[in-house]
């Protein structure tokens, strides 16, 4: 290195350590892929109050709808890598749907950054309280004595609800007919709330508000444990269907390039909103976990490793676009 060029490293060095120091300077726009009233928006503007005090700038978020999340994901891939757009992404819109839709025009792992997961949903299995059937046992009986008679919402073709209740309804030997909303599943629990359907599996948080207002009944959880909000729910293990566990992660990503300095920035301050008790108990109302990734690395393995799993899930379920 020459004389001029250590001069000039030297010379900009606390330049770019300032510019570091001082992300962000403008308010931070979280894009949530679902519209209102699911558990993405949910988490998000628990998350939103804590995480702008941290970074001391606003939050804005942004729903955006459509396309199983895919609409979201692409906004996010094709946006400025500088921190300033940041993506609550979840099991679907990021592990799930490269398997589900053949001609994505962006790759989840290859165009975002993963930070670091968030939260874990569980997931309830919900039906209309006019619905007969009140345990999944009577669901199945019920199924099996109307075959194509049993409609079940979810919130698109490719979303972790509809491959559950593929699953469920391959191995129960089910003829049911699916309803796709689009949207996320706010509109899917809304119309099912509605008795426009049948059933649906759906986040907890998404079904606790109409389950607590009567609007909907559980008869299953599909947790590894009973959860606090709904303790007479069953699980789907107690309710005969071994290793009939499953959740939908949430976590934080940013756009490919975005300087690591600043991943990491994100990185502390989500932690530190994580760790906030009122974060916590808040989540916890609608039965949400706090689980924390080690680090970005740990992360993206994790999401690596989901999309492998799902991509199996898929394929057993024939799952396809409507």
């Amino acid at each position: 290195m020459t004389i001029f060029r250590i001069l000039l490293w030297l010379a900009l060095a606390p330049v770019t350590a300032l510019a570091q120091q001082a992300y962000p300077t403008k308010p931070v726009r979280m894009v949530i892929p679902f519209a209102p009233g699911g558990a993405s928006d949910f988490v998000g503007r628990i998350l939103q109050p804590k995480l702008a005090e941290l970074l001391t700038q606003q939050i804005v978020i942004e729903n955006r709808p459509g396309a199983s999340g895919n609409i979201a994901v692409e906004a996010v891939a094709r946006s400025a890598p500088d921190g300033y757009t940041i993506f609550l992404g979840n099991v679907g819109s990021v592990a799930i749907n490269p398997s589900v839709f053949p001609k994505l025009a962006v790759d989840p792992l290859r165009d975002l950054v993963a930070v670091t997961q968030v939260v874990d949903v569980p997931g309830v299995l919900v039906a209309h309280p006019s619905f007969a059937p009140n345990t999944v046992k009577e669901l199945v009986a019920f199924a099996k004595a109307n075959p194509g008679k049993v409609n079940y919402a979810s919130p698109g073709s490719g979303s972790q609800n509809r491959l559950e209740t593929e699953h469920f309804r391959k191995i129960a030997g089910l003829d049911m007919v699916h309803v796709p909303y689009k949207g996320g599943a706010g509109p899917a629990v809304a119309a099912l709330a509605a008795g426009e359907t049948h059933i649906m599996f759906v986040t907890a948080s998404s079904a606790i508000p109409l389950v607590k207002a009567g609007r909907l009944k559980v008869l299953a959880v599909t947790a590894p444990k009973r959860i606090e909000p709904l303790p007479d729910a069953p699980t789907m293990m107690e309710a005969g269907f071994s290793g009939f566990e499953t959740g939908s992660w949430q976590g934080i990503f940013v756009p490919n390039g975005t300087p690591p300095e600043v991943v990491h920035r994100l990185f502390v301050a989500l932690k530190e909103t994580m760790k906030s008790p009122d974060v916590i108990e808040r989540l916890g109302r609608g039965g949400v976990e706090v689980v924390f990734s080690d680090s970005p690395t740990a992360f993206t393995l994790f999401v690596g490793q989901e999309s492998q799993r799902w991509a199996k899930a898929a394929k057993e379920a024939g799952a396809t676009v409507d």
